[in-house]
């Protein structure tokens, strides 16, 4: 499966996609990046005269990366024949530094295990100048989605 495939199939569409791209995958880890674009909706009130990108934004990045897309690549074609997305089921992540409108971020997550459709993964956010901005681990299962 390549880096488009992965991408075309994340269940995810704007304004709540926040992978802009893959850097690197393969069974093991993930590395892909996003940029929190200056004119985000969030921006606006978080926080009055001194934007800051809400942690749960973070966290979302970082699962979408560090637990979607190394899903996605994990489970092959088999995302699409079964009719599968993923449920986040738990994080535990530390914040470090703030990350502002207009930075660009990248996520770094090496998979735990992935055992009886669950994926456990340890995450790391670096900013630009590659400082730790957040960190922890992410786990998700995957889940059929209701036949329409």
């Amino acid at each position: 499966m390549t880096i488009q495939d992965i991408l075309q199939q994340l269940p995810f569409a704007p304004p709540f996609l926040f992978v802009d791209g893959l850097d690197a995958i393969d069974s093991e880890k993930v590395q892909g990046h996003f940029t929190f674009r200056e004119d985000m909706e969030c921006y606006k009130g978080h926080f009055k005269g001194y934007p800051v990108t809400p942690g749960v934004l973070l966290t979302e990045v970082m699962a979408q990366v560090g637990l979607v897309c190394l899903g996605i690549y994990l489970l092959g074609d088999e995302v699409l024949a079964k009719n599968m997305t993923f449920g986040l089921t738990s994080t535990e992540i530390e914040f470090l530094r703030p990350v502002f409108p207009g930075e660009k971020v990248t996520v770094y997550a090496e998979k735990v295990y992935f055992r009886f459709g669950k994926l456990k993964c340890r995450v790391t956010l670096k900013n630009e100048a590659q400082d730790d901005v957040c960190s922890g681990t992410i786990a998700g299962m995957i889940i059929s989605k209701p036949h329409e």
